[in-house]
């Protein structure tokens, strides 16, 4: 067998069987198959697709070519959750907490941010001491004796999916909807995932930007987990402006304690309690979507999810003073508001371009490696549909730098839309995949 032909076959939209996959992505993971024919197959992948049984097939090899996770050991079922990247989308720091609370156990492996779409690792950094990078047995031990783990992946971890996902960063073949399905399941499968809640994100801040998009990756990766013996669930979430009010590493912290204490944005704890109920599914604490809501609310409003945050920070080194107390943490030395040109109605805050400027004060990085500035970000104070008077902050600019602040805020005037018409609210979700 031989990359070229796998290659040709790809490019002349054949169907490549079980054997070809495995070997193309295994030689590759050896270095025996070098870069320019593994952009060539992606390139051939991304202009002709592939079958829900190839992709699956891409997904199994990927997932096994390193280490897997069997979790059965430890917890009775192994949950995950995942989100395809947006903006303020601190969700994980919540929902965790909540499922751990109403008894199931959840250790996650999650990412850092690059580009526009943040990174739970860069937010829980925020905390000092917090660790990221916990062995594969500090993780299982962990799982085990605290029943909460959030941390870096494993490189032992889908390591043809890292070195894959690099090669497609930088060849255009990024947005293949059968490549973006294999390496988050992928993932997935490695860590020992065995139900998966997909947070799937539409809009002009989120990967796909159509509804149409969203929905033929759900249903991919739903069809893979079915496939492989994994039981999954998507949600189709807006993604057309942030998430919450906070965007930046410190202030989306902040957030997420205000809500794990009860309180935060409406839409945001909208978004946790869906999220929550469906892990709560997953994992047979709740029959539906209305049972599992409201035992998740019910661990915010006992202060029992609060209680398992608290202990997973402790657990991984980080200062629980600086939880206990979110003033302590990071805090820009500069905040300038953005107030609205006129009366009105907020008709739009383009996610991307908040998330962007986010970016340019140094909440986020362009490239791996970058350093991040846990401090600054944006403070969104309305949220689409809502009345706006001349002058009255549209939102808050944090930073620690004159010109990136100067710069920031050009983008952001440029992001904010005023009807004189009254515009009716964006919706939290737009349907849900597999239920």
């Amino acid at each position: 067998m031989r990359a070229v032909d796998v290659i040709i076959k790809k490019r002349d939209r054949e169907e490549l069987t079980t054997e070809e996959i495995q070997f193309f992505i295994a030689g590759y993971t050896r270095g025996d198959i070098p870069d320019y024919q593994a952009a060539a197959w992606a390139m051939a992948v991304l202009l002709n697709g592939m079958t829900p049984r190839e992709t699956t097939d891409l997904t199994l090899a990927m997932a096994h070519s390193g280490d897997v996770l069997d979790l059965s050991g430890v917890v009775k079922i192994a949950l995950d959750k995942h989100s395809t990247g947006g903006v303020g989308d601190k969700t994980t720091l919540v929902v965790l907490p909540m499922v751990v609370a109403a008894g199931i156990p959840v250790g996650k492996m999650s990412g850092r941010g690059l580009g526009f779409s943040g990174g739970t690792l860069d937010k829980m950094e925020s905390i000092p001491g917090y660790r990221t990078d916990l062995t594969t047995d500090a993780f299982l031990e962990q799982l085990r004796s605290v029943g909460i783990v959030l941390t870096g992946q494993s490189a032992d971890l889908a390591p043809a999916d890292g070195k894959l996902y690099a090669l497609r960063d930088v060849t255009g073949t990024v947005p293949s909807i059968p490549l973006i399905a294999s390496s988050i399941m992928s993932k997935k499968i490695a860590a020992g995932a065995q139900g998966i809640v997909l947070d799937v994100k539409v809009g002009n801040g989120a990967f796909m930007q159509t509804l149409d998009d969203a929905r033929v990756l759900a249903e991919l990766m739903v069809t893979i987990a079915e496939r492989v013996g994994r039981r999954a669930i998507a949600l189709l979430s807006d993604m057309n402006q942030p998430l919450g009010f906070a965007v930046g590493n410190a202030l989306e912290v902040r957030e997420a304690i205000d809500t794990l204490h009860d309180g935060g944005p409406a839409d945001f704890r909208e978004h946790c309690l869906m999220v929550a109920a469906h892990m709560l599914i997953l994992g047979g604490a709740a029959r539906n979507e209305a049972e599992g809501r409201a035992l998740a609310a019910r661990t915010l409003a006992d202060g029992s999810a609060w209680a398992v945050f608290r202990r997973l920070v402790a657990a991984q080194g980080g200062d629980v003073a600086y939880v206990d107390d979110p003033s302590r943490l990071p805090a820009a030395r500069l905040q300038e508001p953005l107030p609205a040109p006129s009366d009105g109605y907020l008709a739009a805050l383009h996610a991307r371009t908040v998330g962007e400027a986010a970016v340019v004060l140094g909440a986020g990085r362009e490239k791996k490696g970058d350093p991040i500035d846990h401090a600054v970000g944006i403070v969104v104070h309305k949220k689409v549909g809502d009345p706006v008077a001349t002058g009255e902050p549209v939102l808050t600019i944090h930073a620690n730098d004159p010109a990136r602040l100067a710069e920031a805020r050009a983008m952001l005037a440029q992001a904010v839309q005023i009807s004189a018409e009254p515009v009716p609210p964006l919706p939290h979700f737009y349907g849900v995949v597999g239920a």
